[in-house]
């Protein structure tokens, strides 16, 4: 792929401090992508609220923006930085989230700022449950009954209507994280998601516990 030359500056997005249900390697691969970008010729802009991490240090990035990886920070970097354009996709599903959250507000628009690797639309599909359906019914591929709950009296509902076992995962978080199957009591569903609730955006994915093997 021919070295792009409309692009000076680039905005990579961190994944932060090491949690659960995030994998590790996305620190090391922003890393290595600043390293890269800077052999290329590019002037880098690292965003990254974690300090106990080689990714901080002033000697991989041009400039190392050691904040908060919430779309209120981000945004006021972007702004004053003028990126011509940001690499989210190595910043795990911090990185990911924050380029859905600057295009939805239009920061990005405003900036004049392009996603490089994984565009937006894709990050949607990829992402949001209802729309990832759609485009595995669009393929013609078979997957799991599902239904869309956005609070928890909405899961009841499914429940009634697909029966138990069920599985339940929160949008935006392709980890994993909050994810979990819930075998028979509603009220067990309610106490083990009640945080996922309230934490990813109210938005669930309930799957009947019947695929058959070669679902999606």
């Amino acid at each position: 792929m021919p070295k792009r030359t409309d692009i000076k500056k680039v905005m990579v997005i961190g994944s932060g401090p090491i949690v659960i249900g995030q994998a590790a390697e996305f620190d090391y691969a922003g890393t290595q992508a600043c390293l890269a970008l800077k052999e290329e010729g590019y002037e880098v802009v690292l965003v990254n609220s974690n300090p106990a991490t080689i990714q901080t240090d002033v000697q991989i990035a041009d400039k190392v923006y050691m904040e908060p990886l919430t779309l209120e920070y981000v945004a006021k970097i972007v702004r004053y930085e003028r990126p011509d354009a940001i690499v989210p996709g190595l910043g795990g599903q911090t990185g990911l989230n924050l380029a859905v959250q600057l295009a939805k507000k239009g920061v990005l628009q405003e900036c004049q700022v392009e996603i490089l690797g994984t565009s937006f639309q894709s990050i949607e599909q990829a992402e949001d449950r209802e729309l990832f359906k759609k485009v595995v019914e669009e393929a013609g591929a078979e997957s799991a009954r599902s239904d869309i709950a956005h609070s928890l009296e909405e899961v009841d509902k499914i429940a009634e209507k697909f029966g138990y076992p069920l599985v339940v995962r929160p949008s935006f978080t392709m980890g994993g994280l909050g994810s979990g199957i819930a075998q028979r009591e509603p009220s067990c569903l309610q106490d083990a998601h009640r945080r996922v609730a309230v934490h990813y955006l109210s938005v669930l994915a309930v799957y009947c516990g019947e695929a058959r093997h070669g679902s999606v």
